[in-house]
């Protein structure tokens, strides 16, 4: 029952992510005065669909000089890693039970930074390590500022379990009692995610298409749904960490819904923020904010034990 659970879970990530494909097509397109795509079935509703049979149908084309292996497994890798981040899910039927769940997150998020950096150098293209190396700093100083925001709720509520989100916030939200570090967790899962408008690693003027310009085919699909698995999950995780989730099942599913029309809405509406600035923002304005909430935190629990 358990392998049954986890590969019915894996099925609704999968399928979630396709329909956030189509999702975000249509709000560009509304964004841009476009319909976005409306001819592949009702509404457009099977185009995910067919872009999936075109991408993994077509030949992938393999650089003569990349490393083979390497090259080959980095988008599966970046795929696998993105897919079990899932497990830390704080089910509160015990399909998975995780006690170290932040500490498991934080070892998938640093991981996944290893598919991206060898994906990079293992095509032998000077545009996709560059990019590869642009996303190695920006995911690294991001990360960061994430662990210490973490790292001060982990003192809050004395434990590494994600359910326990959900007990301490019965009465106040956390979004209330800490908005600066909601605002930044937003903002630092828009760099963690490589999205617009810090998409520095896929930028398109410069990089032509950053660490993945040499993938084609399946390889490209399994770093596209990786990416887009990575959303969902943070989407998630933001509704759990600042809401709790005492929330009804529709409203629940409402408010990651909206956090992810967030993710597509800052793509439609923002330009590219320049690269200097995006460090300078992380290093000197999200990590003091951060630290600050930190040291406040664990003063606030030394007085109440104590």
């Amino acid at each position: 029952m358990y392998y049954i659970d986890l590969l019915i879970l894996i099925l609704f990530v999968v399928l979630s992510v396709v329909f956030l494909t189509l999702f975000e097509r249509k709000v560009l397109g509304y964004i841009q005065y476009r319909s976005g795509p409306n001819k592949v079935g009702y509404l457009g509703i099977f185009q995910p669909f067919s872009d999936a049979i075109k991408l993994f149908s077509s030949e992938q084309m393999i650089p003569y000089m990349s490393n083979f292996l390497v090259y080959f497994f980095c988008p599966i890798f970046s795929f696998f890693i993105s897919l079990i981040v899932w497990l830390v899910f704080p089910f509160l039927i015990n399909v998975v039970d995780f006690n170290f769940g932040i500490l498991f997150f934080l070892c998938c998020t640093s991981l996944s930074v290893y598919g991206i950096m060898v994906s990079g150098w293992s095509s032998c293209s000077f545009y996709s390590l560059l990019g590869g190396l642009r996303a190695v700093a920006q995911t690294i100083s991001y990360e960061v500022s994430l662990s210490m925001i973490l790292l001060s709720f982990i003192f809050l509520i004395s434990s590494y379990s994600f359910i326990d989100f959900y007990y301490f916030q019965y009465y106040v939200w956390f979004f209330f009692l800490a908005f600066p570090l909601a605002m930044c967790w937003g903002s630092s899962c828009l760099a963690e995610t490589n999205r617009s408008p810090y998409d520095f690693a896929e930028g398109e003027s410069e990089l032509v298409s950053g660490f993945n310009v040499e993938y084609s085919s399946s390889g490209f699909a399994y770093i596209f749904l990786g990416e887009y698995c990575k959303i969902i999950f943070m989407s998630v995780l933001y509704v759990i960490i600042f809401f709790g989730w005492d929330l009804d099942f529709y409203l629940f599913f409402f408010s990651v819904s909206f956090i992810c029309f967030f993710f597509i809405w800052v793509r439609g509406t923002l330009p590219r923020y320049r690269y200097d600035k995006l460090m300078y923002m992380c290093w000197s304005g999200y990590l003091p904010v951060s630290l600050n909430y930190f040291i406040f935190f664990l003063g606030f629990k030394c007085l109440i034990i104590y």
